[in-house]
């Protein structure tokens, strides 16, 4: 299918309303929807909320009746079965679309491929594939999660110009400046889940919260926290006081240890051979409870560990125009090299100056970890 450049720039304007629920949607996706007839935009919208319309009935509402034989721009697949609100391929017939393009196809086991084909069942046209490498980049979790059965991976770091994370005795506070950390919290806002090691809660105590400086909506992220043993969380410690959902992991053997809590629950998975939680486990696990972005906030040790077992998606890393000295902690603790040839590569997908401070967002080259 060759597409026209008016159908790309109806598209573009899908994806963008789509954005607008990067904060509040999950564990739906982020989709958006524009309705076009005879090249005048008649309904637009995008999915909100968990339990609200779908972008397509916000786009419908708008269009009323001009919405009969329009062509229909969705970002996402439009989905066939009934969740907590009807099939949105079902409002689109009986709206009488004429065409359907879809940016990218749901691969969600109940949709997959179905709602495109209720759509040509009842003689709508349909495409798909239009931008459809930008709308997978904007529920990458979302598509993750269905695609590889675990969350899309983000460590959050910061560091010196000589690459350290904390001086010698582990104080951090602060390596970048107040836009850096206000950056930050829009990230976590955009999280399904904020994942840290104990030894990291022990020496900081974070909260791990969204503190947004506006007025912005979100769904607070749950805060995760590995704790093999269950003898590392001081009992005052931020994590465990309730005021957002938090889960905090553990190998079987520690349950008895665990101590019930309001807004706290445990989960019990298998040790590696090093007494560790199973990071892949750990991973699956959180997918199946509908976590699908996953923003990691911890020490070298427990990123490097994520980072060398091939299970990081992207590194967001803020780099402060300042030196800590050769004492200092690492960015990642990862295995030695001898030889070049197994250094990791990284391609730099985004950089950009935030106040003071640098942030890249890199992303592992295919091949490496």
């Amino acid at each position: 299918m060759t597409f026209r450049a008016e159908d790309h720039a109806h598209m573009a304007q899908a994806l963008r309303l789509a954005e607008r629920g990067a904060y509040t949607t999950r564990p739906n996706p982020r989709v958006g929807c524009v309705l076009v007839s005879d090249g005048v935009v008649v309904g637009s919208g995008w999915h909100e909320r968990a339990g609200g319309p779908h972008a397509e009935v916000h786009a419908l509402r708008e269009a009323g009746e001009r919405a009969r034989g329009a062509t229909v721009y969705v970002t996402l697949e439009p989905c066939a079965h009934h969740g907590r609100t009807p099939p949105c391929a079902d409002a689109l017939i009986a709206a009488g679309v004429a065409r359907v393009v879809a940016a990218c196809e749901d691969p969600f086991p109940q949709v997959s491929g179905s709602g495109l084909a209720r759509l040509r069942a009842a003689g709508v046209a349909t495409d798909s594939g239009l931008l459809r490498d930008a709308a997978r980049e904007l529920n990458r979790g979302f598509i993750s999660r269905f695609e590889r059965g675990r969350p899309w991976v983000r460590v959050k770091l910061a560091q010196s110009l000589d690459g350290r994370t904390a001086l010698h005795n582990g104080r951090s506070q602060w390596i970048t400046g107040a836009a850096a950390r206000a950056d930050v919290q829009r990230w976590r806002a955009r999280s399904a889940a904020i994942l840290t090691a104990a030894g990291t809660a022990r020496a900081d105590n974070p909260r791990l919260t969204v503190r947004l400086e506006d007025d912005r909506a979100f769904v607070p992220p749950l805060r995760v926290v590995v704790d093999a043993r269950l003898d590392a969380l001081a009992p005052d410690c931020h994590l465990l006081d309730g005021s957002a959902p938090t889960l905090v992991v553990h190998g079987s053997e520690a349950a008895t240890r665990a101590q019930p809590r309001a807004g706290v629950d445990y989960l019990a998975l298998p040790l590696d051979a090093g007494g560790r939680v199973e990071l892949a486990g750990l991973l699956a696990a959180l997918a199946a409870r509908g976590v699908d972005e996953v923003q990691v906030e911890a020490g070298p040790a427990f990123s490097g560990a994520l980072f060398a077992a091939g299970l990081v998606d992207e590194l967001l890393l803020y780099v402060a125009p300042l030196l800590l000295g050769d004492a200092g902690m690492p960015l990642l603790a990862l295995p030695r090299l001898s030889d070049m040839s197994g250094r990791w590569a990284l391609q730099v997908v985004e950089r950009r100056a935030v106040g003071a401070d640098e942030r890249l967002l890199l992303r592992p080259v295919s091949g490496t970890a």
